[in-house]
Order: structure tokens, then sequence, then C-alpha cells
């Protein structure tokens, strides 16, 4: 058959240039065009994300994270086994629309070429450099041919393959994944260089085959499989096609009955064994409840008011209680610990539900929410007698939510607490409360909205590395204590890495040395709180509150402070090297020996500061308020000052103050290395003194001679 006629360009140039891609051979044009294919649609979402990346770090205005991109982020940590982001974070608002675009340009670009090597064989890219795909027949691919050929042969079965070796072999290490699955795609793609026929394993899957678009015919036009001069010609167009499963059933009719007898018995048998297991578990589990009921009945009786039993039997009676696996016993225990008054019974109670276990939680946080919403009614209303007595029910339920939380620590993981009093209470009968779990591992349990003032959680494990035994992973048990009320609470040295603190109240509370890496404390109270040596690295605290908090020797690298509250705050010697502080109030503060190279000040106010040897190295602090602050020794080179205001800011300080030494000034002549170099042309507020001591220190400014 002759080969179809080929259009020729009218162009010269172009001419000439498809003569120089055409004497390339068509496996090098094969190759660079899926290259290209790739390098379209990932920098199609690179550069939009870069875009927003860039933007969000620069920005001062924040807004909610869209819920499309949060839902994404979200199906990508679970898939990879991430650490949770939370999502519930503010961003710039180009920040989400440039994000929402990383996400939808590779979509449309890859749908579109998708659609154009369907209908003419031919993405953007092949159309390049003369490479078509076609079917047996000759024709364009087609929708489903295309779907088979990259959605599962050239991306499906790589991604998967390399996804369970991961998991397998080198899990949770991402980058491991990343490149094993460029070594599958890769290699597959380049199977076809192995086939008499030219045919990567996708090729086969779909029944296509890559031929050379220059030699045979542009996109529409037929090419026969038929013809003798091509290299990779596979069977004829007009051959017989395999018979399909139909077919073949017809020309086996004997081994077709045997297949679907033994189906059909094995799925009989299945159903028979499974119907039986389900009975024969159901009659148990009957059984179980019947005996369980006869046995909580027959204690009950012990425990009736009329009864004739001892104080030993009923204690015997209640701890028996507590071994039944069995609803209404926990129920009548739990509402018997609002009702008893006798001490020894009492603890017999509390001790019944610690051996059932977590189980008794449910209906001991119902109890506890109900007193302390009865207490809250009566607190300005009631009589004293009222008060006391939903006080001391109050308490008996707190005290045995807390032993069963010190008993059975690292087991209480996705506990439900939420808005559970457990805050500090004081009885006329007994001491007062204080929860006090220290060294406890507490992770994974639910206290938002939880009244947890005064608690002691010293050393406490609030993170746990989840059912795989491996941190930083998508089911990490993560304590949320978000909106929950912990003020005066003793959290130090606790692990608090990752752990949801949004809008949580802390004020006055102690956290030193406590692992705060990651934490979200989005306005988040942090008042009068001690973070000394704490690590907050990474932690987002934007809107949060630390009005005299004492931040000395803390870690605050890379953490986002994005509109805090940080005035009369004392961050001696503090690290926020590349914190975001943009739009933070730091008046009043202390910050002298603190590290704030590559930190982002824009719009910060730093006024009447003290940031004496602080280290400002290429910090940004575009339109920044410094007036009156004291900026003596503080290291200025390759700040950005552009509008920042220095009415008043001391560069020398002579005073002495007590317990310190004399900041000198540098002497006369020379030069200080400190603002050396560094444009203060944009400035605000210089007056004659400040210009002077610039020039003479090597920095620029236009009124320098």
């Amino acid at each position: 058959m002759a080969n179809p006629t080929v259009r020729r360009s009218n162009n010269p140039r172009q001419s000439e240039a498809n003569r120089g891609v055409k004497s390339l051979p068509l496996n090098l044009r094969r190759g660079v065009a899926w290259a290209l294919e790739i390098t379209l649609v990932v920098a199609s979402g690179v550069l939009p994300l870069g875009i927003g990346v860039y933007l969000n770090s620069r920005g001062t205005e924040r807004v909610p994270l869209s819920p499309v991109l949060a839902a994404t982020e979200n199906a990508l940590e679970r898939t990879l086994d991430l650490p949770v982001s939370y999502n519930n974070r503010n961003v710039d608002p180009l920040t989400n629309l440039f994000c929402s675009a990383a996400l939808l340009a590779p979509l449309a670009l890859g749908g579109w070429q998708l659609y154009l090597l369907a209908k003419t064989g031919s993405t953007t890219p092949k159309r390049w450099l003369g490479v078509r795909v076609i079917a047996d027949s000759g024709q364009p691919p087609g929708l489903v041919r295309v779907m088979v050929r990259e959605g599962i042969g050239r991306w499906g079965l790589p991604l998967t393959i390399a996804y369970y070796l991961w998991r397998s072999i080198a899990f949770p290490h991402v980058f491991i994944f990343t490149g094993l699955a460029g070594l599958l795609v890769l290699g597959e793609g380049l199977l076809y260089a192995l086939d008499d026929k030219q045919q990567a394993l996708h090729d086969r899957l779909a029944g296509t085959m890559v031929i050379d678009g220059y030699r045979y015919g542009e996109s529409g036009e037929q090419w026969s499989a038929q013809s003798d001069a091509h290299p990779l010609a596979l069977a004829p167009a007009s051959s017989t096609s395999t018979k399909n499963l139909w077919q073949w059933m017809r020309l086996n009719p004997s081994f077709t009955l045997l297949l679907v007898t033994i189906s059909s018995t094995a799925a009989i048998l299945a159903t028979l064994v499974s119907t039986q297991i389900y009975a024969q578990n159901q009659a148990n589990n009957r059984k179980t409840e019947q005996v369980n009921g006869q046995q909580f009945v027959a204690l009950l009786k012990q425990l009736d008011p009329g009864s004739t039993a001892s104080l030993d039997q009923r204690r015997a009676a209640i701890l028996a209680m507590g071994t039944l696996d069995d609803p209404q016993a926990l129920q009548f225990l739990v509402q018997r610990l609002s009702q008893e008054t006798n001490p020894s019974l009492l603890e017999a109670i509390q001790q019944s539900l610690t051996s059932a276990g977590t189980t008794s939680m449910p209906y001991l946080q119902q109890l506890n929410q109900s007193l302390s919403h009865d207490l809250e009614s009566v607190r300005f209303n009631g009589t004293p007698q009222e008060r006391e007595l939903r006080t001391q029910k109050l308490f008996l339920s707190q005290k045995a939510i807390a032993k069963i939380l010190a008993v059975y620590s690292g087991k209480t993981h996705n506990l439900d607490l939420n808005r559970t009093n457990l805050g500090q209470t004081i009885t006329p009968r007994s001491s007062p409360f204080t929860l006090v779990l220290d060294k406890v591992d507490l992770s994974g349990i639910q206290f938002k909205g939880a009244n947890l003032n005064h608690a002691s959680l010293r050393a406490a494990r609030l993170r746990g590395p989840g059912e795989d035994g491996r941190w930083d992973t998508y089911d990490d048990w993560i304590t949320n204590f978000s909106y929950a009320q912990m003020q005066e609470s003793n959290l130090s040295d606790a692990n608090l890495s990752r752990v949801l603190m949004t809008r949580t109240d802390l004020s006055r509370s102690t956290l030193n040395r406590a692992n705060l890496s990651n934490a979200r404390l989005s306005g988040a109270n942090l008042n009068s709180s001690q973070l000394v040596g704490a690590n907050l690295s990474n932690a987002i605290l934007e809107n949060a509150s630390l009005t005299g908090a004492d931040l000395g020797e803390a870690n605050l690298k890379e953490a986002d402070l994005v509109a805090a509250n940080l005035r009369r705050v004392v961050a001696l010697g503090t690290q926020l090297t590349s914190a975001n502080l943009t739009n933070s109030d730091w008046q009043g503060a202390d910050l002298s020996g603190a590290d704030l190279t590559y930190a982002n000040l824009t719009g910060a106010n730093l006024s009447a500061t003290r940031m004496t040897s602080a280290n400002l190295r290429s910090a940004k602090l575009r339109n920044t308020n410094l007036r009156n602050a004291d900026l003596s020794l503080v290291d200025l080179r390759g700040a950005k000052l552009a509008g920042a205001d220095l009415q008043g800011a001391i560069f020398v300080s002579f005073k002495q103050n007590q317990g310190e030494q004399f900041v000198q000034a540098p002497a006369a002549g020379s030069e200080s290395t400190l603002v050396k170099g560094v444009d203060f042309g944009e400035v605000k507020g210089l007056d004659a003194k400040q210009l002077a001591y610039i020039c003479t220190q090597g920095g620029i400014h236009p009124r320098c001679p």
C-alpha cells in the first residue's frame, strides 16, 4: 500500500526547522517530547506556587487558607503519611489565589494535552518534534486508550509499585519515594528499547504505538500497518482480532461450566461459613449480655438501701461491678459517685471505675459537665449549702477522671475530654483538687474547651508516634488544647510539639524548656507566661498575646508571629532567625542579644525597645517603628530599612545600669562594622547626631560627605 502524502509547509524557516528536527532519531525525539510534556505541566504548578509562597512571606494581610487547598494538602499528607499541618492557618489573600492556580493549572494543561493526544495522536511537544501515537488501526488513539496508556500504564502502575516498595522498605523518607517513583516511571518508558516493535508497557496495555509523524503524515491521516516501509509494523490492520471472552466461552462450554460450578460452590460455602460465624458471635454476645445482666441485678440487690448487706459486702459488690462488661454497671457507678456519702464506699466506687478503664470515661465526662454547669448556675444565686454540695460532687468526678488518666498513661489516645472541668476546685471538706499528671502520657486526648486551670503537666507527653510507631507521620497522636483554659498551669519540660493550642488561655503559665516546635498557638493568650529555654521553632503564633512573657534563651527560629502582641516581653538572647514578625508589637520589650537575622519585621512596632547587641543582619525592617529604641551595638549589616522610623533611636549608649558594664562608643575616627555599608537613605526621623554617627561609621546616606 502506498504511503500517505505528507503535507509540506510553505514557510521556509519552518521547513528548515522541521528538517533539523526530522534528522534526529525517532527514539530521541520521543524522549525529548516526553521530557517537555512533564516540564510544562510541572512548571505550570511550580511557578505560581513559588510566587504564592513568596507573597505570603512578604504580605501583611491575612485570611484563612482556602478550603480547596486545605483539603488537597490534607489528602497529600494522608497519602504520603506526612505530619499533619492542620490547615487552620492564615495566609496572604494573593497566596490563596496563586496556590489555587498552582493546583488548577497542571490539571488544565495536562487535561488539554491528553485531549490533543486522544484526538490527534500528538501533544503539543510531540507535534513540535514530529511524534505521533496511533492505535493498531492507524487512527488516533481516542480517550479510552489514552487514559489506559497514560493513567494506568505510564503513571499508575509505576507509582503504585513505587509507593508499596517505599512503604515496605524506606518509609517514611519521602525523598526516597520520589526517587524510586522517578526511576520506575523512567524505566517503564525505556522498555520500548527492549521490544521488537518498540512498544513500552503503556503502549502494549493500550494497544498503541509511536510512529514518525513526519514520515507517515499529519494528524487525521490514516496509517495502515500493512506498509512494508514502516519499521515498527505490527499485525496488519485487516487481521482478525483476538477472540473476546464471550467467544472463548462459546468455544469451550465444558471448561466454562466447570469454572462456573467451582465459583458458585465456593461462593455458597463462603456465605454459609460467614453466616454461621456471625450467628455464633451474636449468640455468644447475647449470652454474655444475659450473664452480665444477671450478675448486675444480683449485685444491685446487695446495694439496695433496704438490703441487710454489711459494709464489706457492699464494697465487694461495688468492686465486682467494675469488672462487668456492662454499660448499665458503669452508669450506675457514676451515678452512685455523685450520691454516695460514705467515704469507704466512695473510695470503692473510684477504684471500681478505675478498674473499668477508659470505658467509664464517657459517663464520667457527662457527669462532670453536668455538675460543672449546675455549679455555675448556683455560683451567685444559690445558697452556700447548694454550692458546697455541687462543688463536692464535681471534686469527686475530677478525682476519678484524673486517676484513670494517671493509671492508663499512654493508653488514652483519642479520648474525648472536650469541655471537661478539671480545673482547680476548692472544697470545704477536703483539700483542693489540682490536676497533677506530671510525666504522664496524654498524647492524642481531646481537651478542646476544657478547664485545666492550675494543672501540673510537667514533663508530660502530649504527642505520640501513632500506630506505626514513627514520629512525624500522619497518624501521630496529638493532643488538642484549643480554646482550653490553662491559666497558671505548669508545662515545664512537656512535649507539646505540633500540639493544637488555638486560642488557648495560658496566661501566667510556666512552659520553661517545653518543646513547642510546630505547635499551633494562633490567638493564644500567653500573657506573663514563662517560656525560658522553650523550643518554639516553626510554631504558629499569629495574633497571639505574649505581653510581659519571658522568652529568655527561647528558640523561635522560623516561627510565625504575624500581628502578635509582645509588649514588654523579655527576650534576652532569644533566637528569632528567619521568624515572620510582620506587624508584631514589641513596644517596651527587651531584645538584648537576640538573634533576628533574616527576620521579617515589616511594619513591626519596636518603639522604646532595648536591643543592645542584637543581631539584625539581613533583617527586613521596612516601615518598622524604631522610635526611641536602644540600638547600641546592634548589627544592621544587610538590613532593609526603607521607610523605617528611627526618630530618637540610640546608636551609642553611655548609660550604666545596675549590674551592667558601660556600652562604649567606637573610638573617634574609627568605623563600626555594625552599620558599615547599611543604606539609611530612605529612613525617617534621623536627627543631626544620628546622621553624623551613621556617616562616621560607614553607613550610607545621601547627606553623608
